[in-house]
């Protein structure tokens, strides 16, 4: 069984920056892709950014792209969501979640795994 446990939320000024950690553990990581996705309130969940298996492809929402970056350590089962230029609108609660095969990584039905959500909340 894969446990996800994300870290790194909470309260920053608009402008500011965080990083969001999601560490992996229970199975082989460098097997899955990996995604990020966010859910504010009353609104449904939606995808933020996805990375390969081994690193080398990304993918972004239009809404983050240039100012949040996602990586990945495979050696500490943990990958990260760098987020820069925050912005009021970017208040959510923040997912991580891990899926095999790089294929659908912007719908979340198609993840196996799910962390249980760190809040962030950008003040204006």
């Amino acid at each position: 069984q894969v446990q996800l446990v994300e870290s790194g939320g909470g309260l920053v000024q608009a402008g500011g920056s965080l990083r969001l950690s999601c560490a992996a553990s229970g199975r082989t990581f460098s097997s899955y892709a990996m995604g990020w996705f966010r859910q504010a309130p009353g609104k449904e969940r939606e995808f933020v950014a996805a990375i390969n298996e081994n690193g080398g492809i990304t993918y972004y929402s239009d809404s983050v792209k240039g100012r949040f970056t996602i990586s990945r350590d495979n050696a500490k089962n943990t990958f990260y969501l760098q987020m820069n230029s925050l912005k009021p609108d970017d208040t959510a609660v923040y997912y991580c979640g891990l899926k095999r095969g790089w294929y659908l990584y912007t719908r979340d039905y198609s993840y196996d795994y799910w962390g249980q959500g760190t809040q962030v909340t950008v003040s204006s």
